[in-house]
């Protein structure tokens, strides 16, 4: 596994890009990863919130693909937000990322809940193709100062 790294463009602008193991145990090294990214940075996106959707996107990749390969988490801090992407091995998109609101499974359900949440919490949210698979990704703007907790 190899250890993040950090591409530091600027105070407010930098990305992590670390793999992890396509286990369970890669949820809170992911959230650790974020908190700490956007902690170091005083980023102003929401951490708590960026940590709850990170988990959801790295278990969804856990139990939804196959094999030993490793899921790679990327996390890009902007002046505008913060970017996650977890990139997985299966080429098939999500279950409900892009779909309407309408018609959705009953959030109380065990299964599809974090899809909604993504959903719902982020700014915006996709996937995308990659050479090895699929990325699926959601986007947090910046929190304005004055709503940040203290």
């Amino acid at each position: 596994m190899n250890g993040p790294t950090l591409q530091d463009r600027s105070a407010a602008s930098a990305s992590w890009r670390i793999a992890l193991p396509h286990t369970t145990a890669a949820v809170p090294v992911a959230r650790a990863l974020v908190r700490t990214a956007l902690a170091e940075l005083e980023h102003a996106a929401d951490s708590d919130t960026a940590e709850l959707l990170t988990a959801e996107l790295v278990a969804n990749a856990v139990e939804h693909t196959t094999g030993d390969a490793p899921i790679e988490l990327v996390v890009e801090l902007l002046p505008s937000g913060c970017q996650v992407e977890v990139h997985d091995p299966d080429p098939a998109p999500p279950g409900n990322l892009t779909r309407p609101l309408a018609g959705e499974p009953d959030p109380w359900q065990e299964h599809g809940r974090g899809l909604l949440l993504i959903r719902a919490l982020s700014s915006s949210c996709g996937h995308r193709p990659t050479g090895s698979g699929k990325a699926v990704w959601f986007r947090l703007p910046t929190v304005p100062a004055q709503r940040r907790p203290l």
